[in-house]
């Protein structure tokens, strides 16, 4: 199996269109399933956060993934494969597990070295378990990013240097220190913008959302106030500062809501929902500074040397990963050769026992004793230096000429690679959630 990645991010296509692709919890099982269900794809799973939507899979055949991946991409968000097609991106194999690793140490998000991505990729494996479309490939692939990102952010600087999509947006609307809040939504990234706003020193944090039990759940958490999501427009008056981050589809927050709680006055809002939350006419109002998500993009986070050290552990760890992988993939040759001799040699002892019945007991072990230790000593270095040459690019190539050199059965190897799959399926499971989807 070969690893793809099929996605959209805030690099290839702007806010309108990452709006149309834009998956909530239950579309990104539902695509995540249907991926997995499909000819062409063994496992599969779902990375759906503000910014991006990419799809990981393990396939047999390039095209055949990709092509199924993306029509399946498109049924699901229901924007057509041609509009879909000019803004995706794909990786393969090396290239794809390079992209996963740089997405968990924040290289590849809207702020560079922000951290909230270390919690999704954490919410996609455990999601992705949950729903048992991760299996063994996906699932080394998944927990070594994880170590990945952790050691990105033990090694280096990046992560107190890197600034999160809420903390970067606040500053960008004036601050928050002394400001009244109001938080549109109770999800993941809410909760962070609230605890943002307080640990900041906002003078009070105002929780609303349709599920009012949510809000009051939220607002306990963080020391702040619950409302229903009808009382927003009162709500708005009370407030200097609005941050949104529903999961709704269609504005929340209209022009003329805020136009009368603003009533002239410095009034920011920020909006983080993808798809949008705030009418995109509340930028023209006076004294309001409207920040979305577009405006944040390739916001600076990290200095220049962390940057450089990041891409180089990346580099470092795609290599040790691909190496484990081509050093694994020798191993039910290595097996199946070992088999086949063991078979060989009792062959033949069976044919000698035979044709010399009046050996004694002590005779027949000496005999069966020396022919293994023979075949033993034959097989020692080519078995031991196609392990070791596995390790390079060009390593499993030396299995296929051991295959061919030794006339080993392809099934015979087959059945020893799929005899390894179940003990390696239980496997650690994702130890947290987080992230920053809205």
């Amino acid at each position: 199996m070969s690893y793809l990645v099929v996605g959209i991010s805030h690099r290839s296509a702007d806010i309108n269109v990452l709006e149309r692709v834009a998956l909530d919890p239950d579309a990104a099982t539902k695509l995540a399933l249907a991926v997995k269900h499909t000819p062409a794809v063994g496992e599969s799973a779902v990375l759906a956060t503000c910014n991006r939507t990419e799809v990981y899979a393990t396939v047999e055949r390039f095209h055949a993934g990709m092509d199924e991946v993306t029509a399946i991409l498109s049924d699901v968000t229901g924007v057509p494969l041609l509009d879909l097609a000019e803004h995706l991106y794909v990786h393969f194999e090396e290239g794809a597990v390079a992209h996963l690793f740089q997405v968990a140490v924040g290289l590849d998000s809207m702020i560079v070295g922000e951290s909230q991505v270390l919690g999704q990729v954490k919410e996609t494996l455990r999601v992705g378990q949950d729903l048992e479309t991760i299996g063994t490939d996906l699932n080394a692939l998944i927990q070594h990013a994880l170590r990945v990102g952790k050691r990105a952010r033990a090694e280096t600087g990046i992560d107190s240097a890197g600034r999160s999509v809420v903390s970067a947006g606040l500053e960008a609307v004036g601050g928050f220190e002394g400001r009244r809040a109001l938080v549109v939504g109770a999800g993941s990234m809410a909760s962070l913008a609230a605890q943002t706003l307080l640990n900041g020193g906002a003078k009070s944090v105002t929780i609303a959302n349709r599920n009012y039990d949510r809000a009051v759940a939220l607002a306990e958490r963080i020391g702040g106030t619950a409302i229903q999501l009808a009382a927003v427009p009162d709500a708005l008056a009370d407030a200097d500062l609005v941050v949104s981050c529903t999961g709704a589809r269609g504005v929340v927050l209209t022009e003329e809501m805020i136009r009368n709680a603003a009533d002239g006055r410095l009034f920011g809002v920020l909006d983080v929902a993808l798809p949008r939350d705030v009418a995109p006419e509340v930028a023209r109002i006076p004294g309001v500074t409207l920040v979305t998500l577009a405006d944040l993009a390739g916001t600076a986070g990290g200095s220049e040397h962390d940057i450089d050290e990041v891409r180089r552990i990346v580099g470092e760890e795609t290599a040790s990963f691909e190496a484990t992988r081509r050093a694994a993939s020798v191993a039910p040759t290595v097996v199946a050769l070992r088999t086949m001799a063991t078979e060989l040699v009792d062959s033949e002892l069976a044919r000698l026992e035979r044709r010399l019945p009046g050996l004694d007991e002590n005779q027949r072990h000496e005999v069966a004793r020396t022919i293994r230790r023979v075949v033993d000593k034959v097989l020692h270095n080519p078995t031991v230096r196609v392990k070791e040459l596995a390790a390079d690019p060009g390593g499993p190539t030396y299995a296929d000429a051991l295959r061919e050199l030794f006339a080993l059965d392809p099934a015979t190897v087959d059945a020893v690679t799929a005899a390894k799959a179940p003990a390696e399926t239980s496997h650690t499971r994702a130890d947290a959630t987080g992230g920053e989807h809205t």
